[in-house]
């Protein structure tokens, strides 16, 4: 399903859909260009979490982890990855067999390294504007989006 979002307000309102859809341990990828709110999105799922702190993209260190009340949550940005086999080197595994939701910004650097996801978001468009999808790959994600769905349905 898909959605068209209009201003950083609707961008972060989609975050906090997706936190009140995503129950449990997962990994969730984010597709799309530079500015298209793939750190929104997580800004929005971490607030309605409750999170009050920053939330910028981890761009130059590739990972952010936040521990809210009894939940993590990892935000990677791969986007500065110049070889998948880094995954290695910064403990991706460790991460995806924790209890955790994982967010993969930038996942096709991660190619042949990283695992299928639970749901797959494209963000399309930029600035004010842009269309959201959203695909579940795992019976996990299809409750996820299942969830999202109610939200967006016409």
């Amino acid at each position: 399903m898909s959605a068209l979002l209009i201003g950083e307000s609707a961008t972060l309102l989609f975050g906090s859909r997706l936190f009140q859809s995503v129950r449990c341990a997962s990994l969730i990828f984010l597709h799309g260009d530079l500015g298209a709110g793939k750190t929104t999105c997580v800004r929005g799922f971490l607030k309605a979490d409750g999170f009050c702190g920053p939330v910028k993209s981890p761009t130059f260190y590739l990972v952010e982890e936040y521990r809210i009340k009894e939940r993590t949550i990892v935000h990677f940005d791969l986007y500065r990855l110049a070889d998948p086999e880094e995954l290695e080197w910064i403990g991706l595994r460790d991460y995806l067999d924790d209890d955790v939701v994982c967010f993969i910004e930038w996942p096709e650097k991660g190619a042949g390294y990283l695992p299928t996801p639970d749901l797959a978001i494209q963000f399309d468009g930029l600035r004010e504007s842009r269309n959201v999808l959203w695909q579940a790959h795992s019976q996990i994600g299809q409750e996820f989006a299942d969830r999202l769905d109610t939200f967006y349905r016409s």
